[in-house]
């Protein structure tokens, strides 16, 4: 047996889509189980999105904090937003984040991993980006709105957030995934060895 995520639909009756929102929406899809039986699975449509784990040369990842309503916190995140340009290449899309949210360009990136957030409810799939040899970016900071305005950078040490992360401090999933990964991967072959910043991603066809 290969421990390898394979792709596969199972036949699909009827579908629905009770709510659209601004940037997803709600789908009711009658599906087929095994035995025949036909069942209704409600999950949120959702465009996918790019995060970067930001490493700069003294071992610290760059952070953003931003109020989460749907979970009543303000949570320490990596930077990380929607694939909502359409036809925008995820790497392309991980340099806007960057740049959006912190002012800062990276002139090494990776792919760190992919992943879908909540498989059970969303077809959210993310793909972190690992970012090295970072600078400020030049010209004028993009002008925030919404949560964004009352938003907080820091850099912290990789030691720091791995402790936390495993106290229970720190919640985002793309921060926990990404630096567990990087742990991870260090511990492996290298970070040198992490895929090309354009590998394939079957999650989120692009153009190359």
């Amino acid at each position: 047996m290969t421990i390898k995520d394979t792709p596969e639909e199972w036949e699909i009756r009827a579908t629905d889509t009770p709510f659209t929102g601004n940037k997803t929406s709600v789908r009711t899809d009658d599906v087929v189980m095994p035995d025949g039986s036909v069942v209704h699975r409600d999950y949120q449509v959702h465009p996918g999105s790019v995060a970067v784990l930001a490493l700069d040369e003294e071992d610290r990842v760059l952070l953003i904090n931003q109020y989460r309503h749907p979970v009543r916190h303000k949570l320490w995140e990596i930077p990380a937003g929607l694939l909502d340009v359409p036809g925008e290449n995820p790497l392309h899309a991980a340099q806007r984040e960057l740049y959006e949210e912190a002012h800062v360009k990276a002139e090494d990136w990776r792919v760190l991993t992919d992943v879908y957030t909540t498989p059970g409810g969303c077809d959210e799939a993310v793909r972190i980006f690992l970012a090295r040899g970072l600078s400020d970016a030049e010209g004028e900071r993009f002008a925030a709105e919404h949560e964004e305005t009352d938003m907080q950078h820091a850099r912290v040490p990789v030691e720091e957030l791995v402790r936390r992360v495993l106290a229970g401090d720190l919640h985002n999933n793309c921060l926990v995934v990404g630096v567990l990964s990087l742990v991870a991967a260090r511990a492996g072959d290298g970070l040198d060895a992490l895929r090309p910043a354009d590998a394939p991603w079957p999650a989120r066809p692009f153009a190359s």
